[in-house]
């Protein structure tokens, strides 16, 4: 008999397998292909206090090793989201993680607290979008805004928070600590990496916005080292993400540190990848005698 369940900031999950947000919209465009039963949670688009229309198209090109994305966070709202999306994930046995994202605390919080009586599981909050009080940079890339927006929303949440760190950072650990010393209970890591793409036969850049977020296979040993790294900094749980395609991924990152594991870019070349790397997880733990996943957690030496 083996044990897949894993505890996640108090909340239990079934298995360490979660979806990546922004790749595998609220769960109803997957549901006639993946059993969102089987998955340990869903984490939804993100989600803003009113519509956002996102980035001009193009805003999707591929690359060597996966993708560049420049999509802006289109999402229909907060409103809309309680409305419609919420409803449909509670049809399932798996847990709802909700993406919150917004261009000033204000906006953040304005969610947190739209939130705080809905049937949601864990808060996720993407601290990549670029900050307009501070001229545009990332909430994620200076610490001291990491730990005071992480408790600012500590204040107003009622759900446990897991902050999303941007490896667009010279060291990922000094973030980690921000989060954790503002009172985060969990971390997700890593967000895209910044990229460009050129056509050189139009002398165009391949996006709209020219600049776009990495993701796919390419980004996953960067992905893995900064899991690996922020699990020896901090005392808190890690959800890793980053180019996971299959279930030999999803291991190798759960042994650098992550007790749960999200999947994205995958999602869009096989629908079915998530379910599948619940099934090599459990088959990896057979073949080599794990009796609990949690055995695995960062046992890399």
């Amino acid at each position: 008999m083996i044990h897949t369940e894993i505890n996640l900031c108090g909340i239990p999950l079934k298995n360490p397998v979660m979806t990546a947000s922004g790749t595998f919209g609220s769960g109803a465009e997957y549901a006639e292909f993946v059993d969102l039963n089987r998955l340990g949670a869903v984490v939804t688009k993100g989600v803003a206090s009113v519509p956002w229309e996102g980035n001009p198209t193009p805003r999707v090109a591929e690359v060597y090793g996966g993708m560049l994305n420049a999509i802006g966070l289109q999402n229909p709202g907060i409103d809309l989201f309680i409305e419609r999306d919420i409803p449909f994930l509670k049809k399932y046995h798996t847990k709802i993680v909700v993406n919150v994202c917004g261009r000033t605390t204000e906006e953040y919080i304005a969610v947190v607290e739209r939130l705080a009586d809905q049937p949601v599981d864990l808060l996720e909050i993407n601290i990549s979008c670029p900050n307009v009080e501070a001229g545009g940079i990332a909430f994620g890339q200076n610490p001291k805004t990491v730990e005071t927006i992480t408790r600012e929303i500590k204040k107003y949440a009622k759900q446990p928070v897991m902050m999303k760190l941007s490896p667009n950072v010279t060291d990922i650990t000094e973030m980690a600590r921000a989060a954790e010393a503002g009172g985060a209970d969990a971390l997700s890591l890593i967000n895209t990496i910044t990229g460009m793409k050129i056509d050189i036969h139009r002398r165009k850049f391949a996006l709209a916005n020219r600049t776009g977020g990495l993701s796919g296979p390419a980004v996953h040993p960067v992905a893995v080292r900064m899991v690996y790294q922020t699990f020896h900094a901090v005392g808190i749980p890690i959800v890793g993400m980053g180019g996971i395609m299959n279930a030999d991924d999803a291991i190798e990152m759960i042994l650098a540190g992550a007790s749960a594991i999200a999947v994205g870019t995958a999602n869009f070349a096989n629908p079915k990848a998530t379910e599948e790397i619940v099934d090599g997880i459990e088959a990896y733990m057979r073949r080599y005698g794990v009796k609990d996943v949690r055995e695995l957690i960062g046992c890399v030496s």
